[in-house]
């Protein structure tokens, strides 16, 4: 009788665990100090962020989000950033290639917190926005550091223009 009671649990749990984590979100630990102060401040300290899927398209993203992306020089690794430009706008890069860049359709342009100290956009340049998995949208551990995550873009990190639409076509 348990046992039967467990497989029609697991029969209907399971489906629907991997349908939330696949369409909702899920919770993922963040490594490295390339998101200080706004991700891991404290050295050993792990931050554990929401990662939001639901509804998250790529025309979804805007200017100051921390959004999980596949990244471009190994897709086997996921990397977590903060979108500093979208598709049309003009940025100032850091050590990247070209001092200024515009960013091509379909493409945002990330950056860690902590100017380098991250592989980001300074490095591999526009990401298609096709990488992005999901938006980052609280910390949810340790329990001291609950919090949701603000849509903010430092002042001296923002584009030189901004395209004249932010939505997409």
């Amino acid at each position: 009788m348990a046992f039967r009671f467990f497989a029609k649990s697991l029969l209907y749990g399971l489906p629907l665990g991997v349908t939330f984590l696949d369409c909702v979100g899920y919770v993922a630990r963040v490594d490295g100090i390339s998101m200080q102060p706004a991700l891991n401040p404290v050295a050993n300290v792990r931050d554990y962020v929401f990662l939001l899927r639901w509804g998250n398209h790529n025309c979804d993203v805007e200017r100051g989000d921390i959004i999980s992306m596949v990244s471009p020089k190994d897709p086997a690794q996921k990397i977590i950033k903060r979108v500093v430009g979208l598709q049309g706008d003009v940025v100032s890069t850091i050590g990247y290639r070209d001092e200024i860049v515009s960013i091509p359709q379909g493409h945002c342009w990330v950056e860690g917190d902590h100017t380098g100290h991250s592989m980001d956009s300074n490095s591999f340049g526009p990401v298609a926005l096709g990488l992005m998995t999901a938006k980052a949208v609280a910390i949810v551990w340790p329990p001291e550091r609950w919090r949701l995550l603000e849509n903010e873009l430092p002042r001296r990190r923002a584009p030189i223009q901004v395209a004249k639409t932010s939505h997409y076509n």
